[in-house]
């Protein structure tokens, strides 16, 4: 049997992200997957990452992404992909570099090992950044203070955001850019266009 086809949707909270891999997914007759949470261990582990009021270090906040990451690999996205669904993925491990790495200050270069040993061999065949700048970001949402990530200072979004820029730009054939700042409507169009591209 054909292995499913793995894309994963990136961006800083409110670009769109969720909406367009739910929405994609259930077109394409596809397993919608999220992180972190996606599993009862992960709903657990979810609960602790972004509780603000628990204290933890940076370093810690991205072992428990990527205990969470590694779990649901093994469990639900490696398995589906192996059966033949394509799966299609609100966040993966370049959440984590962008977000602890680039946000968060911890070494990209432990950061990049650890994924490694988080995910084997499970990579992406195309990652989708719906990208919109900062001042957008906040027009959509309301910021919750009791958030780990959305109550984090605008730099920290800033760094956040150039973060996945960079990666986006330094592998030009495993990413799409998109322009968030767009109608729905005009963002769905441009992400059929490129999945179609990948002839499924």
């Amino acid at each position: 049997m054909p292995r499913g086809r793995f894309v994963v949707f990136e961006g800083i909270d409110a670009c769109g992200k969720s909406t367009q891999a739910r929405r994609v997914a259930a077109q394409r007759a596809a397993r919608f997957a999220f992180e972190p949470g996606d599993s009862p261990l992960g709903a657990q582990l979810r609960r602790w990452l972004l509780d603000a009021s628990a204290p933890m270090t940076p370093v810690t906040e991205a072992l428990m992404m990527l205990a969470d990451r590694s779990h649901h690999v093994a469990t639900v996205i490696e398995p589906s992909l192996a059966a033949g669904t394509h799966v299609m993925a609100d966040r993966f491990y370049a959440s984590t570099l962008a977000y602890q790495g680039y946000g968060r200050g911890v070494d990209l270069a432990d950061l990049q090992a650890a994924t490694e040993l988080a995910i084997g061999t499970c990579r992406p065949d195309l990652t989708i950044l719906i990208d919109i700048d900062i001042d957008t970001a906040n027009e959509r949402r309301t910021r919750n203070a009791e958030d780990r990530f959305e109550s984090a200072d605008v730099q920290f979004h800033e760094r956040v955001r150039e973060g996945y820029l960079i990666m986006a730009k330094s592998d030009p054939n495993h990413w799409f850019v998109v322009d968030g700042r767009t109608t729905p409507e005009e963002v769905a169009a441009a992400i059929d266009a490129r999945l179609d591209a990948l002839d499924w």
